[in-house]
């Protein structure tokens, strides 16, 4: 996934809207906007935003837009984490390891995903 980059908020309306099949501006502004206290027109603006980016398409049904992810949030967030490492750590995983081994809590669930994960980089890499 070759796009644009994305902020924190557009992450959490795609993630939202990918928790749906499709919706309007006025479904997304009634509940999403409305919790976290944004107004109509700023979530039109995000979602418009998201459009231009390639994350978002839109469909017009009854006179009315419907918007939908275009790729899963799992594949948004993978182009994401990848574009903060390139661009903010440099391409080094270094400073996040470090990060997470000082993180103070650490869940039994997210530690058996980290080691799965540790795993398969290390069969990959006999594989070689």
């Amino acid at each position: 996934m070759n796009r644009k980059s994305i902020g924190d908020q557009e992450l959490a309306l795609l993630h939202y809207l990918d928790e749906r099949d499709d919706a309007s501006v006025g479904e997304v502004a009634a509940d999403y906007g409305q919790t976290r206290g944004l107004a109509r027109s700023t979530v039109l603006t995000m979602m418009e935003r998201l459009r231009a980016k390639g994350f978002l398409r839109r469909r017009k049904v009854g006179g009315v837009y419907r918007y939908a992810s275009v790729a899963a949030t799992e594949d948004v967030m993978r182009s994401a984490v990848g574009q903060f490492v390139a661009n903010t750590l440099q391409g080094s995983l270094s400073p996040f390891v470090a990060w997470m081994s000082q993180r103070g809590e650490v869940s039994e669930q997210e530690l058996g995903e980290l080691e799965q994960l540790v795993a398969q980089l290390q069969s990959r890499r006999k594989e070689r």
